[in-house]
């Protein structure tokens, strides 16, 4: 992973540190946001954020995605202390074109693992190889990692990351994607508490 060039970025949570990366074996580019003193060796915040432009930059309802990244923002900017690393891998690894596709198979009737398999994916393609070599830059030793799904959490270990413990996530539930959550509760894992009436919650220790 190569790091390519840093800048601030001053944000409506707080003024972030901008760190950009590209993987030479790829050619995809990557994003890290940092705040604060984060190479104390101590663990930090962190939202690992697959980029999803319909959410993030469209302001779609069809996930909970651009809330996260806002809810993960503004909670690294509360505490002062944190990154988020924004990874270039859309429509959990299908790409945009087939990730509109797929979004076309679910106004016919399909939930979002069955159009995934309808257009020859798996659920999940998603790579978090790149995450390590990221946080090493940064000078991040082990993070406590905002997200609802355990399948991301082992993934980030099984790639070396030091995960020290898991924050919940939960924002952005709505009509538009009450089932898509439900859908991944049930098929994929996620954990999205009582409270949100999406499904069950269970306890995911260090």
């Amino acid at each position: 992973m190569h790091h390519i060039a840093s800048c601030r970025l001053p944000t409506r949570f707080a003024e972030f540190e901008l760190h950009g990366f590209q993987d030479p074996a790829s050619g995809h580019e990557h994003l890290a946001l940092t705040l604060g003193d984060i190479g104390d060796g101590l663990p930090v915040l962190c939202r690992v954020h697959s980029e999803c432009m319909t959410g993030d930059a469209l302001f779609s309802q069809r996930c909970d995605c651009g809330a996260q990244l806002a809810a993960a923002l503004e909670r690294i900017a509360a505490r002062g202390r944190g990154v988020v690393l924004y990874l270039r891998q859309e429509g959990r690894g299908i790409g945009l074109m087939n990730k509109i596709r797929a979004y076309g198979l679910q106004d016919a009737g399909a939930d979002t693992v069955e159009a995934n398999a309808r257009l020859g994916f798996a659920a999940d393609l998603r790579d978090y190889a790149m995450c390590g070599p990221m946080l090493a830059h940064v000078r991040v030793a082990s993070i406590e990692l905002m997200t609802n799904n355990p399948r991301k959490l082992d993934a980030l270990r099984e790639a070396g990351v030091v995960v020290a413990g898991r924050i919940g996530l939960v924002h952005g539930v709505n009509p538009h994607n009450r089932r898509y959550l439900a859908t991944k509760a049930a098929k994929l894992g996620h954990l999205f508490g009582p409270a949100s009436g999406i499904g069950p919650e269970a306890e995911v220790l260090p």
